[in-house]
């Protein structure tokens, strides 16, 4: 425990006088007193409870004053800050938001589990810095790198599609997942790119957005998100939204050979339960130590000290009036 304003402690002093006069009054005996004949009738072999009783309000107004000198003085206390090994690399999710992401052979669909899982992933490193770049027909960043967690939650909810041109530009989503960590100077850099589909748009080639994250010592991790064969996908007709299975084409050798170049592994993801597995593999696959330090959590005192000086001073009070309510 500290005190932020330790000046104000010499107020200490106040109390010290008050009871150094109240002793000194006490001493002199300066009490009002009856002179009689005898003792006899009042003879008890020593002092009454009375008479001690009667210091009792003094010593309460006295701790009350005391407490709130210590109040104003606000007590404060702190954790160490220290340096400490943690795990951490920067990772930035590249993520394919084209329409196709709405088909429901995952739950609710596929993009409402990536993002989901995604969420999971974020809250289980809170050593990272991590950042989202969404990508279709053409890319942008949603999250630059940050260790701000509940911002980076709350962007990822935030993640649709309809925003941008449809259509799938790989190359587009990694070459500006990239460029966000370029400059990184973390041990470990690591892009983890899903989509389910083929590249159709962009002007980058996914093979030279492989060669400039090789070149960036960038290693990506593709996820094929989709299942086997057809999946049921909501199209709107003339009656309404409705179900049809529609054929599942995810190019698996370009995405494998991005992760090939770059260090990375490719996965596929045919519902929720392997995508959460997936990222689990790569969780475990992507830990490198670091030092950081850990800032002290500050916690404010005074308020019980406050507490204690009030309760001390409705002691007195209700000390005082019983005392002149007694014969």
């Amino acid at each position: 425990m500290f005190f932020e304003y330790p000046h104000l402690l010499w107020l200490l002093a106040v109390p010290v006088l008050l009871v150094l006069r109240y002793l000194w009054i006490e001493l002199r005996d300066r009490r009002p007193h009856l002179r009689v004949s005898s003792l006899d009738e009042w003879a008890s072999g020593g002092p009454s409870i009375l008479g001690w009783l009667r210091h009792v309000p003094f010593i309460l107004r006295i701790a009350a004053l005391s407490l709130i000198t210590v109040a104003i003085a606000r007590p404060r206390s702190s954790t160490q800050m220290e340096k400490v090994d943690t795990e951490g690399i920067d990772i930035v999710f590249a993520m394919d938001v084209s329409t196709s992401m709405l088909a429901r052979d995952f739950q609710p669909d596929r993009l409402s589990a990536a993002k989901d899982i995604a969420i999971e992933f974020i809250a289980q490193r809170p050593s990272d810095r991590m950042g989202i770049v969404v990508f279709a027909g053409e890319s942008y960043t949603q999250c630059p790198l940050t260790t701000d967690r509940a911002t980076l939650i709350n962007l990822m909810k935030e993640v649709q599609t309809d925003l941008i041109e449809d259509g799938t530009a790989i190359g587009n989503g990694l070459a500006t997942a990239v460029a966000r960590m370029k400059d990184s100077d973390a041990k470990s850099r690591v892009v983890i790119l899903l989509t389910d589909g083929v590249n159709n748009m962009g002007e980058i080639d996914p093979g030279m957005a492989s060669d400039i994250a090789k070149t960036y010592g960038v290693r990506v991790y593709t996820i094929g998100v989709g299942a086997n064969g057809e999946a049921p996908y909501p199209m709107q007709t003339p009656w309404g939204i409705e179900m049809r299975n529609v054929p599942v084409e995810i190019d698996e050798p370009l995405l494998k050979g991005i992760a090939d170049n770059t260090g990375g592994r490719y996965f596929r993801a045919t519902d929720n339960t392997k995508l959460s597995e997936i990222y689990a593999e790569i969780g475990q696959m992507e830990k490198t130590r670091t030092t950081v330090d850990s800032f002290p959590v500050y916690k404010d005192l005074f308020k019980g000290y406050a507490v204690a000086a009030l309760l001390c001073l409705l002691l007195e009070l209700l000390v005082g009036a019983l005392l002149r309510r007694m014969p």
